[in-house]
């Protein structure tokens, strides 16, 4: 991403130093302690900004507030439905990569979330 700023940089940060998958609010709190003067407004638009250039993923768990993730990569996410953890976890793509070629189709972006119960909540 061409436009480089503080702000934007202490959102990628943030988002860099953690694996839990914080919401826009989460992410505005954290960067609060580094930019004191952020508005929550602009850690919106500049997560929205990374988001779009691939930067970072958006993860829609259908809880009413996206989630964000530093890690851009192709990975899958699980979701606990109980406790709203969402977890990281790796995936060989390469499969699905040659199906969807086989389509002719040319994605842009994917997340993947897989819903279920994490093992401490079926405890």
């Amino acid at each position: 991403m061409k436009n480089y700023s503080r702000q934007r940089e202490a959102i990628m940060n943030v988002l860099h130093s953690t694996d839990m998958h914080p919401t826009a609010s989460q992410v505005y709190k954290r960067v609060r302690q580094i930019i004191p003067n952020i508005s929550l407004g602009t850690v919106y638009r500049n997560l929205s900004a990374l988001s779009e250039a691939g930067e970072i993923l958006t993860i829609s768990v259908g809880e009413g507030c996206d989630h964000f993730d530093g890690n851009a990569k192709p990975h899958l996410h699980l979701h606990c439905r109980n406790c709203g953890n969402i977890a990281d976890v790796e995936f060989d793509f390469k499969s699905v990569e040659n199906k969807i070629a086989d389509l002719s189709f040319a994605p842009e972006t994917s997340v993947l979330v897989i819903h279920g119960v994490c093992k401490n909540c079926n405890k």
